[in-house]
């Protein structure tokens, strides 16, 4: 019955292959339109699992009550001076605020006036008090600094300090530091090497604790086009444009890079499509070269490969009607059904070609072929269908949804196999083969593998045990981060910032349902060892401010007609400049005189370096100018803003701050930080454990990343167990003998053990991608066993020297050459999908061509076979 489906339809085929080939180039025709209009892939492993996972929900409790937490993108401004970064932050936060086409809302995390004028209150009070009081002892370089920001006011405040010097009122080793670093910088500049001058990194050398920072972020919630591959691009692109009108890049000191959920997203479609070209042109091309040595004719090559492209477009546009878009996971149906598409047709061509040796009507030869390999192809293909729809009642939406389209593509590829590829072979005419179908060498091989199978079985059980015994190293890396390109923008500065505990990503997000609540439980969290810190809207309200605000007040009674002239000179004229210049040189001679050998010549050569740059082109003064001034401006407004610190409170905290830590209806948002490295996994393991004791709702990366390795694990067991329970009865329905159902099923089962060994020896984690390996494995070994013990059960003994294992070898370089295309990719998740799948093929083969036939060739199943009737049918 299941032969007579498969030659009827082949019959049809080859008796009207123009009206069936009209018929299926149709359908590929309208499939391929359906396709091309609602092709859709997300990129976001969060989707991979089921929203009603209970990590999953809590997530999506936290999005709800905070949505701006959500898609934004990280604008990270590095500058070579903490004032390149301040003023590159400033300037590009302000412009990007102003573009209402690009982004709903632009905030500086980090910065703005809030934390510019209370910032210093965040410290302790003793750092507060150090503050001041270097502010205090630079009172007689500020002011003249002041009153003149420019290399006029530098130099006559060196000046002025100089003449204290020559009058024994101070030491010229005081000044050293200042002198040294202004030489440095303008020799620099004047031999044309790019410089950089910090004041703020000139008044903290003695206490590097209190270095200011050089990186700035801001965060920005992009305007997304959800219509297109890479939503938040032209958000992207827009920033790296404004930072370029602004000149913020590595010419002027500054660089941008862009990290964030959404630039995260954007960069793992990038890097999908990167080297997409090569992979495929790879994979046809090596596909090309397998199936012409499998059948030696262009003729059955073009029709093999018409019909795998037919078939997967047609796969595709079903795919988009079942599920909408594809994901990371169940996109590879394109590798698996093309391997698993050309196994039908080589099978077929195959098995034609060997039929051609005795008939010489390709008709007839092309019946007997479908007739022949009917009952094998069917079985194949409905328990690779059953295995792969297994995964459906799972959580795991990635497997769950490439389960569905592989499970429906295998059905399509057969049918595509028994009709399309007849109806091609039948107007292509192959030609008959010129050599025998199969490898008549291997005889001693069949004979080797019958005479010495005790060895042979025994050989692959010793594998087997070493590979049950090596499983407890099988390593299991299910953090998405892993997955990414680490070269990428957004993920190197993503990897960057981790190195930071304070900027780490892998943080636990709690949403407490009101103030007390929230209290009591970063209370208890503060004190749990595995964690460092427990942020909430109060951790902006600074603590001791009575004291430190009392520190600030004594300051700005002294500094403030300092650093606040009642008026500042104009801009100088180059002439002005220039005889400052001279004259600061002059200073800096007779000043050597009254220091320490070291310190008298640090003067000279800053004298030196004045007196060059006296006599320099005008450009280069004011080069010079820019140089120096432009830090010391933002110097002095930060100044201000910090000797302005008032008292905080949660109520006087900015409402885009407040509507970050505070949701609409009044719950508190926690974020928790991990103690120890951030970045280990058993750290991070123990860290959410502690956290959700207290918490059991908490949600975050070191939760997600534990809980979907859980709940993946849990769909390979059942989808793996609901697999192995309807192919073991899908086999015994139509085999009838338990033995040979384990003869088919076992060689897989090894297979996989000898995988997950090879991946201990070559130490391959298993992941979210490669993880598929092990259903496509299945799959391809329910093939390629089942098409042997067909053939043994139907009175074939030397099996290495049939056409089907020619077919068969072949059938699996191709496969290889699909699915190994996929380690040329630039997304690690993909390179390693592709590798397993490649080792795990090897292992299938290996499975196939040795330890199977050691099984079948056995005296007893010999002896039981000869008892019974031959179905040649």
């Amino acid at each position: 019955m299941h032969r007579f489906f498969v030659t009827r339809l082949a019959d049809i085929s080859c008796r009207f292959p123009r009206t069936v080939l009209a018929l299926t180039l149709l359908v590929t025709v309208m499939a391929t339109g359906f396709a091309a209009t609602h092709f859709q892939i997300t990129t976001d492993t969060a989707t991979l699992i089921s929203p009603k996972v209970t990590y999953r929900v809590n997530e999506d409790k936290f999005a709800e009550a905070f949505p701006s937490a959500g898609d934004a993108t990280l604008v990270v401004v590095e500058g070579q001076t903490p004032e390149l970064a301040e003023a590159g932050a400033a300037k590009l936060a302000e412009r990007l605020a102003q573009d209402k086409k690009h982004f709903v809302d632009v905030s500086r995390p980090d910065g703005g006036d809030f934390f510019a004028r209370e910032g210093i209150l965040f410290g302790k009070l003793e750092d507060v008090q150090d503050t001041t009081k270097q502010m205090i002892s630079a009172q007689p370089f500020l002011g003249p600094l002041a009153s003149d920001p420019s290399l006029r006011g530098i130099d006559n405040a060196l000046n002025t300090m100089l003449m204290g010097i020559t009058r024994n009122m101070a030491s010229l080793d005081q000044l050293q530091t200042p002198i040294r670093s202004i030489n440095a910088a303008l020799t620099d500049q004047m031999n044309g090497k790019p410089t950089w001058f910090s004041w703020q990194r000139l008044f903290s050398a003695h206490n590097p604790s209190m270095q200011p920072p050089l990186k700035r972020l801001i965060l920005a919630r992009p305007i997304l086009n959800l219509s297109a591959l890479m939503p938040g691009l032209e958000a992207s692109e827009a920033i790296h444009k404004a930072a370029a009108d602004l000149q913020l890049d590595a010419a002027h000191g500054v660089n941008i890079r862009l990290t964030g959920a959404v630039p995260l997203s954007d960069e793992e479609f990038a890097s999908l499509a990167d080297k997409i070209w090569l992979v495929a042109g790879a994979m046809i091309g090596a596909m090309l070269i397998t199936l012409w040595l499998a059948v030696r004719s262009p003729a059955i090559v073009a029709a093999i490969m018409m019909t795998t492209i037919a078939g997967l477009i047609v796969t595709a546009a079903v795919g988009l009607i079942t599920v909408g878009r594809f994901n990371l996971i169940s996109v590879a149906f394109i590798p698996l059904f093309v391997g698993l598409g050309v196994d039908f047709g080589i099978q077929l061509s195959v098995r034609f070609l060997a039929e051609l040796e005795t008939e010489p009507n390709p008709q007839k030869a092309l019946i007997n072929a479908a007739n022949a390999l009917g009952h094998s192809l069917l079985l194949a293909a409905g328990a690779v269908c059953l295995g792969f729809l297994s995964f459906l009642p799972t959580a795991y939406i990635g497997i769950s949804e490439l389960g569905l389209i592989a499970g429906v593509g295998i059905l399509i590829a057969l049918l595509f196999s028994i009709t399309m590829m007849p109806a091609l072979l039948m107007l292509f005419r192959p030609k008959p083969p010129r050599h025998h179908v199969g490898w008549r060498n291997l005889a001693p091989v069949d004979r080797f593998l019958v005479r010495e199978r005790r060895w042979v079985i025994g050989s692959f059980l010793g594998l087997t045990l070493i590979s049950i015994i090596s499983l407890p190293w099988v390593q299991f890396d299910f953090n998405p981060l892993h997955l990414r390109n680490p070269k990428g923008e957004a993920m190197a500065t993503l990897l960057s910032l981790m190195k930071d505990p304070n900027q780490t990503p892998n943080t636990i997000d709690i949403v407490a349902p009101d103030t007390k609540t929230a209290a009591d439980w970063v209370s208890r969290l503060s004190k749990l060892p595995e964690v460092a810190q427990a942020v909430t809207i109060d951790s902006f309200v600074p603590q001791d401010q009575a004291p430190k605000l009392a520190v600030i007040s004594d300051a700005s009674i002294i500094l403030d007609s300092t650093i606040n002239p009642i008026e500042t000179l104009p801009a100088p004229s180059d002439a002005e400049v220039t005889l400052s210049l001279r004259q600061t040189a002059t200073s800096l001679r007779e000043a050597a005189g009254t220091g320490t050998a070291e310190a008298a010549t640090d003067a000279r050569h800053l004298a030196d370096s004045l007196d060059r740059l006296a006599a320099s082109s005008p450009d280069m003064r004011q080069a010079a100018n820019q140089l120096f001034s432009m830090p010391l401006e933002v110097m002095l407004n930060q100044m201000r803003a910090m000797l302005q610190a008032e008292a905080v409170d949660r109520e006087g905290l900015p409402q885009n701050l407040k509507n970050d830590w505070i949701a609409k209806d009044g719950r508190i948002r926690i974020e928790v930080f991990p103690s120890g490295d951030s970045n280990d996994n058993k750290n991070l393991i123990r860290f959410a454990k502690a956290v959700q004791q207290i918490v059991p709702s908490a949600s975050g990366m070191p939760i997600s990343t534990q809980a979907a390795a859980y709940t993946i694990a849990k769909a390979f067991i059942q989808a793996g167990i609901l697999a192995f329970i309807t192919v073991c009865l899908l086999l015994f329905l139509v085999l009838r003998n338990i033995r040979e159902v384990a003869f088919t099923l076992a060689p897989i089962i090894l297979s996989i053990f000898l995988t997950l060994a090879s991946c201990v020896l070559i130490r391959q984690p298993i992941n979210f991608a490669n993880i598929i390996a092990f259903p496509l494995l299945f799959g391809v070994g329910v093939a390629f066993h089942i098409y042997f013990v067909m053939a043994w059960r139907h009175g074939e003994r030397n099996l290495l020297q049939s056409s089907l294992a020619h077919a068969v070898f072949f059938s699996a370089m191709a496969t290889g050459t699909a699915f190994g295309s996929l380690w040329l990719s630039s997304h690690p998740g993909t390179a390693s999908m592709g590798k397993i799948l490649m080792l795990s093929l090897v292992w299938t083969l290996i499975c196939a061509l040795i330890f199977e036939p050691a099984l079948l060739g056995s005296k007893e199943n010999k002896a039981k076979e000869a008892s019974k009737p031959t179905d040649k049918a």
